[in-house]
């Protein structure tokens, strides 16, 4: 149908044009994009098995829901999605701020405009991006905010009592009337706000300040929620649980390799200006494992969650990091390196919320040792461990690097070190170029940030010592530093007898 040409309640009603619920809507649009096999919710990734299904059938059932999980868990950007699911365009009496269907008009206005005009009555179309509306629950939201109020101010300027129903000044959910309403951080609207939910809910209707006149609404409502909020902020109060159809569960990426991949399309990476910044795959494992390891560490309030917007601006720090370094070399192109992982520090301590025991060790060393973590099991993943004792020692793979330290030899990497230096630098640790090539003999792209890998890794592994001051990392004999291992941290993983 050519909506264009149709301007006027006369001309919907020739061209057989009919109205339909925006559940009904969201369910036939739905069930078509299925049977095309359309991707539901394209680039939401790791839920095609858990929440989209979920998702799916509160969706062909009608259903009011809520999508209950931690931070950065992409529920907003979930919900916003189903505005997908509307029509392109509906027809709306014109001058209407409920959206008023021409055919089954509900507001004062609409039902006065067709009854003077009749089939003239003018109508305007409106596209689906118009029909959502969203809402953020914050201590301070009222009821006139979300549902509406009387204006007192309206009725003085056109004369009309305050019983007149023209002098409602209608709220958020009325003006999404026909289209889908959204409130993300539910708990933290007030209990005596969220009862003035309940009759939409169940009703469909709204009353305003004791009015007699009950507006009937068509709306499709979502909600977003935290469970830690359920105690630290407020509560969902219990009727309107009940009346809420659909509780889905979101959560994280549960496989490395689609976390890599959330972080690859949200992260800037193509900055499409005069640096090339190469970045390893391997080192992408790495700023992954980051949150693998903090969402498990003792360190970390759990409860509270580790949102996947931390590895995404952990990857434009380190990115930034290296890019920083090439300009301040004039070098048109560069790889990440050890000290440009380091750099994401900052990503990593404004969004963790950490325990009394991460707390007495501080954000900044608490940030250091995940991020050491992370490295080190990036590094057992393509290398032997060099804790195993089931390894013979006449084939010890890192005897020869380990020897060139225990010589007096010292590794010297400053963050701002030109790439000639610091592949030259790479180069004089005996046997660590052999090392990379042969475990990883079809390695894409260069080998120096891998080598530069391992001696933080053996570092890691309490085999070298490893000294850090203004953005210097020195590698050292162990023997001949006090600063070695992951001192102050009780870790399981760093008390593992020394073989050596």
């Amino acid at each position: 149908m050519d909506h264009k040409n149709i301007t006027t309640l006369g001309e919907l009603k020739k061209s057989g044009w009919t109205s339909s619920s925006v559940k009904d809507e969201m369910r036939k649009n739905l069930l078509t994009k299925i049977k095309n096999k359309e991707a539901l919710f394209p680039g939401i990734m790791g839920y095609d098995n858990t929440v989209v299904p979920q998702v799916k059938n509160a969706i062909l059932a009608r259903h009011d829901l809520i999508l209950l999980g931690l931070r950065g868990q992409a529920k907003t950007k979930m919900l916003r999605m189903l505005v997908a699911f509307l029509d392109e365009y509906i027809p709306v009496v014109k001058g209407s701020e409920v959206n008023d269907d021409p055919m089954r008009p509900v507001s004062k206005f609409a039902v006065e405009l067709i009854e003077k005009h009749g089939d003239d009555t003018p109508i305007e179309w409106l596209h689906r991006e118009r029909r959502y509306g969203e809402k953020l629950a914050t201590p301070d939201t009222s009821v006139a905010d979300i549902i509406g109020d009387l204006d007192p101010i309206k009725a003085a300027s056109k004369k009309l009592a305050l019983a007149d129903e023209e002098v409602i000044n209608f709220g958020l959910i009325p003006r999404t009337n026909r289209g889908i309403f959204v409130i993300n951080e539910l708990p933290d609207l007030q209990p005596r706000i969220q009862v003035a939910l309940l009759n939409i809910m169940q009703e469909r209707d709204i009353q305003i300040r004791g009015f007699n006149v009950r507006i009937p609404l068509d709306v499709s409502i979502a909600f977003s929620a935290n469970p830690e909020d359920y105690t630290n902020r407020g509560n969902i109060i219990t009727p309107l649980k009940d009346r809420i159809d659909s509780q889905i569960i979101t959560h994280y990426p549960r496989e490395l390799s689609t976390g890599i991949k959330i972080t690859e399309q949200e992260a800037w990476t193509s900055r499409n200006g005069s640096i090339t910044v190469r970045i390893p795959d391997l080192y992408r494992t790495i700023i992954e494992n980051v949150a693998f390891e903090a969402r498990k560490s003792e360190y970390i309030d759990q409860k509270s969650g580790v949102s996947t917007r931390m590895t995404i601006t952990a990857m434009e720090q380190v990115i930034s990091s290296a890019e920083g370094r090439a300009a301040l070399n004039d070098e048109e192109e560069t790889d990440l390196r050890v000290t440009d992982l380091y750099a994401m520090v900052p990503a990593l301590t404004g969004k963790l919320e950490l325990v009394y025991e991460g707390e007495q060790e501080g954000a900044v060393n608490v940030a250091k040792h995940i991020i050491g973590k992370a490295i080190n099991k990036t590094f057992k993943e393509s290398f032997p461990d060099p804790q195993s004792r089931k390894r013979e020692e006449k084939s010890n793979d890192y005897d020869v690097i380990l020897n060139w330290f225990s010589n007096g030899n010292l590794l010297e990497l400053p963050s701002s070190l030109n790439d000639n230096t610091y592949k030259n630098r790479l180069d004089e640790v005996d046997g660590l170029g052999n090392l990379v090539e042969s475990k990883l003999p079809d390695l894409p792209g260069s080998k120096y940030p891998i080598m530069d890998m391992v001696i933080e890794a053996l570092h890691q592994n309490s085999k070298i010592g490893k000294d850090d001051i203004d953005d210097v990392h020195t590698y050292t004999d162990m023997l001949g530093s006090m600063l070695g291992g992951m001192t102050g941290f009780d870790d399981e993983d760093f008390n593992e007898e020394d073989p050596y």
